[in-house]
C-alpha cells in the first residue's frame, strides 16, 4: 500500500463539475493498492499519516504532524501509484488491486482514520476526478506501508 502525501495550503476534488471535497491547510493523500494489500496494512498506514511530522514548528523545521496543527486531510483512492514503469513506455496496472478489493481496504482506511481525526474528506471511489491543490513547500513524501 502506497501513500503519496502532499502538504498542502488547500485541496479540493471535483467530480462532474461539483465539489465533492474542500479542505484548508493539511495533507492531501493519494492512496494506491497492490494486488496482496490487506486490511492488516490499513492501521499501519492510518498511524502513519496522522503521526507524520512535515509541518514547520517555531523553528522552522518539521517536527509537527497534521493533528498537532488542527489541519485536515483529504484521502483519495488513486490506482496508477500501482503502476509497474520499469518496462516499455505505458505504464501496466496489473499490480494494482482488482477494485473490489481497492474499494474494500481504502473505505477501511478512510474509516480507521476517521475514528482517530475527525477532519478527514475523500474523493469518490473509481471516478473521474479532478484535483486542485496547491502544494505547501513543496513538501511531497512516497509513504509505502508493508
Amino acid at each position: 500500500m502506497k501513500a503519496l502525501i502532499q502538504r498542502v495550503r488547500f485541496a479540493r476534488v471535483e467530480v462532474a463539475g461539483e465539489i465533492i471535497a474542500d479542505i484548508g491547510q493539511g495533507l492531501l493523500v493519494l492512496v494506491g493498492i497492490d494486488k496482496g494489500d490487506e486490511i492488516d496494512r490499513v492501521e499501519k498506514l492510518a498511524h502513519k499519516l496522522l503521526h507524520y511530522r512535515v509541518f514547520a514548528d517555531a523553528d522552522g523545521r518539521m517536527n509537527l504532524n497534521v493533528q498537532e496543527i488542527e489541519g485536515e486531510l483529504l484521502l483519495v483512492s488513486q490506482f496508477t501509484l500501482s503502476a509497474d514503469t520499469q518496462k516499455g513506455l505505458r505504464p501496466s496496472f496489473t499490480s494494482a488491486a482488482p477494485p473490489s478489493d481497492g474499494e474494500r481496504i481504502f473505505n477501511a482506511l478512510v474509516d480507521d482514520v476517521r475514528q482517530r481525526y475527525p477532519r478527514v474528506q475523500t474523493g469518490r471511489f473509481g471516478a473521474d476526478m479532478q484535483i486542485e491543490l496547491l502544494n505547501d513547500g513543496p513538501v511531497t513524501f512516497l509513504l509505502d506501508v508493508h
